[in-house]
C-alpha cells in the first residue's frame, strides 16, 4: 500500500493567508529577480504592492523578505538581456533597484503594476495588452479607495499629533490615528472588518495595538509598541523587537495563527 500524500494547500487559501499576514492587498504575483546596489541576485516568488514581498516557494504563506518602493521616483524602460530575460530599474530616493523578469512582456506587466500603485495613475501603454490595462485600472481604483479610507480615518482626530514616520504609503493598512477609546468602539461596532488596530500611543511618540479576542466572550486588550531607533519593541511579558510596524502587525497575526486579523474598513 502506497503512503498517502499530505494534502497541499489550495492556491486561493495560500493567497488569503498571505494577505492576512502582510495586512495589505496583494495586487500582482509572479516570478522576479531583484538586485539592489551591487548585491547578488536573489530569486523568489514575488507579490507586489507598495511593498514588494518575496516568498521562498509557491506554497510559503509567510514572506522571507520585503522591499519598500513607496519612494519610487521613476523607472527605466524594460530591455532584454542576452539570456532572453528582461530587466528594468526602479529609481528610489535611497538608491536603485534592478529587477529581472522572465521576458519582456512579464517585465512590462510588472513595471505597469508597480507604477500604477506607487504613482496612483495608469502607466503609458508601452505595448501593454488591453486585458493588462483593465486589471491595472481595477487595481488603481482599489488602491485609491484604500488611501481615501485611510486618509479619512486619520483626519477623524485632527488635533492628535501622529508619531513620526507615519507616511500613508508605508504604514500598515490597519493603522488609524485614533484614541484608545475610538479604537475600542471601531472594533466593537465593526466585527466583520477585523479585530486588530494599530494606533498612536497616548504620548504621540510611540504606538499601541488594540485587539478584540473572540474567546468565550469578546475581550479587548491593548499592547504598547515602543519606537527604539529604527526598531519597534512590543511590551509583552518578554519584549519582542521587530524592524518595522508591518512586522509588528504580522507578529500578532502569526502568533495567533490568524485569529487576529488587521482591521480594514470595507468600502
Amino acid at each position: 500500500e502506497q503512503p498517502k500524500e499530505n494534502p497541499q494547500p489550495a492556491p486561493r487559501r495560500i493567497f488569503q493567508e498571505r494577505q492576512r499576514i502582510t495586512g495589505l492587498p496583494l495586487y500582482f504575483q509572479g516570478y522576479l529577480s531583484v538586485r539592489r546596489s551591487r548585491c547578488q541576485f536573489f530569486h523568489f516568488q514575488h507579490f507586489g504592492g507598495i511593498l514588494l514581498f518575496f516568498y521562498d516557494d509557491k506554497k510559503a504563506p509567510t514572506y522571507s523578505q520585503k522591499l519598500d518602493i513607496s519612494t519610487l521616483t521613476s523607472a527605466t524602460n524594460v530591455y532584454p538581456d542576452e539570456n532572453g530575460s528582461a530587466q528594468f530599474i526602479l529609481m528610489l530616493s535611497n538608491g536603485e533597484l534592478e529587477l529581472k523578469a522572465n521576458d519582456c512582456e512579464c517585465g512590462k506587466e510588472w513595471k505597469g503594476f508597480i507604477l500604477t500603485v506607487t504613482k496612483l495613475s495608469l502607466p503609458p501603454a508601452e505595448s501593454l495588452l488591453p486585458g493588462q490595462l483593465t486589471r491595472m485600472h481595477e487595481v488603481l481604483e482599489k488602491e485609491k479607495k484604500r488611501r481615501i479610507t485611510l486618509n479619512n480615518c486619520c483626519s477623524t482626530s485632527p488635533n492628535r499629533k501622529n508619531p513620526p514616520s507615519t507616511a500613508l504609503t508605508t504604514m500598515p493598512v490597519c493603522f488609524y490615528a485614533v484614541s484608545r477609546q475610538e479604537a475600542t468602539e471601531m472594533l466593537q461596532k465593526n466585527p466583520s472588518c477585523g479585530n486588530l488596530i494599530l494606533r498612536p500611543g497616548s504620548d504621540s511618540k510611540n504606538y499601541a495595538i488594540t485587539v478584540r479576542h473572540e474567546l468565550d466572550a469578546p475581550r479587548l486588550k491593548h499592547y504598547k509598541v515602543m519606537s527604539k531607533g529604527t526598531s519597534y519593541v512590543i511590551e509583552l511579558e518578554r519584549q519582542v523587537t521587530l524592524p518595522s510596524l508591518q512586522d509588528v502587525v504580522s507578529y500578532f497575526v502569526t502568533q495567533t495563527r490568524g485569529n487576529l486579523k488587521p482591521f480594514v474598513i470595507q468600502t
